[in-house]
C-alpha cells in the first residue's frame, strides 16, 4: 500500500513524458474566482449601490490583444445583487487601478478625473519646457506675476477685515508680548525672593544651633561642681539624667589630664549597671520621726565606729562581772564550810 502524503513519485524505467497526451484548452477560457469589489459602483439597470469590498464569485478571463509592457490584462464578470445584471471591469496596470467597462458607473469618479486632468496638464508643460527654453522663461514670469497678484489680494482681504472688525491685531500682539514680559519678570522676582528667604532661614537656624550648643556647654560645665538638681535641669533628654554623674566624672578626669574613656551608646540611654548615685536625685527620702530617748537605749544614728566601741566596753563589763561572781561564790562556799564546822563542835 502506497503512502498518501509523499513528495516523490515512482517513475518506471520505460517512462516517456512525450507520450503523455496534451490537453488543448482555448486561450480565452474563463476561471471562477472569489474576489471583492475594487471600488464603489452603481448598477445602470436597477440603480443598486454596490460598495467597495463586497464579495462576489466572479468569472476571470485574459483580454486578448491587450498588454501593458508585457503584462496581461484581466477581465472580471460579476452580477448585480438585486437584478442579476452582468457587470464587467478589467485591470489597469498603467494606473495601478481597475477600469469600469459596462453594466455600472463608478462613484466618486469626478475627483479622479480632475486629478488625471491635472497630471496631464503638468506633463504637457514639462514636455514643452524640455524642448523650448523661452517657454521656461515665460512660465516663470507668469508664475511670479500670479504669486504677486495672490499676495495683493490677500493683503486687500486683510485690510477689509480690519476695517470691518475694527480690531487692532498689531496692538493686541504688542499687549500680549508686554504682558508676557511682565509675567516673566514677576516670576523671576518671586524666585529671587524665595531664594533669599531660604538663605536667611538657614542662617538663623545655624546661629540658633551654635547658641544652643554654647549654652549647653556652659550649663554642663556649671553642673559639674553643683548639685544633682542642676544637672537634672540642664539635661535635654529624660534619659540623660542616667549618665549625668558619669559624664561629670569623665569631664573632671579630662580636666585633670587623664584620658577620657569612650561613652557607649547604650550607656547614654540607660546608664551604667552599677551606678546608683545617678538615681539619687530622683528618690525622695522619708524624714525620720522624732521620739523620746529612753535610758539604756542606744541612738540609731550612731556611727559604725561608736557602735564597735560600745560593743568592746560591754564585753569588758561582762568579763568583770563574771570574775566578781566567781569570787563571791568561792567566798560564800568558804563561809558555809566554816558554819558547818562550828555546828559540829557544838554538837560534841
Amino acid at each position: 500500500m502506497s503512502e498518501r502524503k509523499v513528495l516523490n513519485k515512482y517513475y518506471p524505467p520505460d517512462f516517456d513524458p512525450a507520450k503523455i497526451p496534451k490537453l488543448k484548452l482555448p486561450k480565452d477560457r474563463q476561471y471562477v474566482v472569489r474576489l471583492m469589489a475594487p471600488f464603489n459602483m452603481r448598477c445602470k439597470t436597477c440603480g443598486e449601490y454596490i460598495y467597495k469590498g463586497k464579495k462576489f464569485n466572479a468569472r476571470k478571463e485574459t483580454v486578448q490583444n491587450e498588454h501593458y509592457m508585457g503584462l496581461p490584462i484581466f477581465r472580471f464578470y460579476i452580477k448585480c445583487t438585486r437584478c442579476l445584471a452582468e457587470i464587467t471591469f478589467k485591470t489597469d496596470p498603467e494606473n495601478t487601478d481597475y477600469a469600469m467597462e459596462h453594466g455600472a458607473t463608478r462613484n466618486f469618479q469626478a475627483e479622479k478625473l480632475i486629478e488625471e486632468e491635472e497630471k496631464r496638464i503638468q506633463q504637457e508643460r514639462e514636455d514643452e519646457e524640455l524642448n523650448n527654453p523661452m517657454k521656461v522663461l515665460e512660465n516663470r514670469t507668469k508664475d511670479s506675476k500670479m504669486e504677486m497678484e495672490v499676495l495683493e489680494n490677500l493683503q486687500e482681504l486683510k485690510e477689509l477685515n480690519q476695517r470691518q472688525a475694527l480690531v487692532d491685531f498689531e496692538g493686541m500682539i504688542d499687549q500680549y508680548r508686554a504682558l508676557e514680559k511682565r509675567e516673566r519678570e514677576r516670576e523671576k522676582e518671586e524666585d529671587e525672593r524665595e531664594t533669599k528667604e531660604m538663605l536667611e532661614r538657614a542662617l538663623v537656624k545655624r546661629l540658633r544651633d551654635s547658641d544652643s550648643d554654647s549654652d549647653r556647654e556652659e550649663e554642663s560645665s556649671s553642673s559639674g561642681g553643683g548639685s544633682s538638681s542642676q544637672s537634672k535641669s540642664s539635661a535635654d533628654k529624660p534619659t540623660d539624667i542616667l549618665t549625668t554623674d558619669k559624664a561629670a566624672a569623665l569631664q573632671g578626669a579630662a580636666s585633670g589630664g587623664v584620658k577620657r574613656a569612650k561613652v557607649e551608646s547604650w550607656e547614654k540611654s540607660v546608664g551604667t549597671l552599677g551606678a546608683r548615685g545617678a538615681l539619687s536625685s530622683l528618690v525622695v527620702r522619708k524624714k525620720p520621726t522624732v521620739t523620746d530617748k529612753r535610758p539604756g537605749t542606744e541612738e540609731a544614728t550612731a556611727s559604725p565606729a561608736s557602735q564597735t566601741d560600745s560593743k568592746t566596753s560591754k564585753g569588758d563589763s561582762t568579763d568583770a562581772s563574771k570574775s566578781s561572781i566567781s569570787q563571791n561564790g568561792s567566798s560564800s562556799l568558804s563561809l558555809l564550810g566554816a558554819y558547818s564546822d562550828s555546828d559540829s563542835n557544838d554538837s560534841e
